[in-house]
């Protein structure tokens, strides 16, 4: 049977070395999983696969996109099921690698059909967050769509104006277009979650942030600098020295909080992902990269 292989995880768990090996092995292209890595001019504070990684294996959804470009899980399910279909006309297997849950459930199980909002609407409702800030959209959102309130995450700025998006374009409230209905897929789904010691796991995180700026992220988020109120710059690491830039916060303030809200933000991957039944974890601890890449193909075969 047809077989989607996904390598999933926290940031830093270490996915891009293992699935490196899992695409030689399974000789098949790294569909990315991960919804930065897909702008172009965003490659070191995404930690984006490097020219020599993206050497050794083709790469799907890497770089594909500009800072401007609007894209949503359901565009990437939609996307992605079509690359699938094409893949498995000349093999059995492929493989997804990424730490993005939304794009991940949205191929593995599909995600409700939503209406489409046009330029318009999200321009007025971009506006409105930058005139009347989020308190007063979340106030908002609390009276047109109280269930959908009850549930989402409420600093989650991105969800909530979809959610008043919607509305706008529709009139009716974005609770109900939520089926949470599960799509099924004409291949099988493995998906492999890799974990380490909570420890270890944030002292990889902080020294990924340290080598990041060596690399020259503070160079890169001066390029980016004049793109910063676009909704692909809402992320950990340029929002922290978007501030250093702007002279409200010193360097080493705003190093020591990226490392922070990059650890919060892995906490919150693997609560996610602890969710999920169908996930089959590996911890990385103490065991070698062949072990590793020995435990998944038991799992998958």
């Amino acid at each position: 049977m047809k077989t989607l292989v996904v390598i999933t995880g926290p940031t830093a768990v270490g996915k891009t070395e293992l699935s490196l090996h899992m695409a030689k092995f399974l000789l098949s292209p790294v569909i990315s999983a991960d919804s930065r890595q897909m702008y172009r001019q965003m490659s070191i504070g995404t930690a984006a696969p490097t020219p020599e990684e993206l050497a050794q294996a083709k790469h799907l959804f890497v770089h594909n996109l500009d800072l401007e470009d609007y894209y949503s899980a359901a565009m990437y399910e939609t996307d992605v099921l079509k690359v699938l279909s094409d893949l498995f006309l000349k093999q059995d297997f492929a493989l997804m690698s990424g730490g993005s849950m939304m794009y991940v459930d949205a191929v593995c199980n599909g995600i409700d059909d939503m209406p489409t909002v046009d330029d318009e609407v999200r321009n007025m409702m971009w506006q409105r967050l930058n005139d009347e800030g989020p308190e007063a959209l979340l106030s908002e959102l609390r009276l047109v769509d109280p269930e959908y309130y009850q549930i989402a995450d409420l600093k989650n700025t991105k969800r909530i104006l979809h959610a008043l998006e919607v509305y706008y374009m529709t009139g009716k409230p974005f609770s109900s277009f939520r089926t949470g209905v599960r799509k099924q897929r004409p291949f099988r789904v493995v998906k492999i979650g890799l974990n380490r010691e909570r420890e270890v796991l944030f002292q990889r995180i902080n020294r990924r942030v340290d080598q990041m700026m060596e690399q020259g992220l503070m160079d890169e988020a001066r390029r980016l600098y004049p793109y910063r109120h676009l909704n692909s710059l809402n992320t950990v690491g340029y929002k922290e020295l978007f501030n250093v830039i702007d002279g409200t916060w010193p360097l080493p303030m705003a190093i020591e909080r990226i490392k922070k809200n990059t650890r919060v933000y892995a906490k919150k991957q693997l609560t996610w992902m602890k969710k999920d039944p169908d996930i089959h974890w590996v911890s990385l601890d103490g065991i070698s990269l062949e072990e590793a890449v020995g435990r998944i193909k038991t799992i998958i075969f």
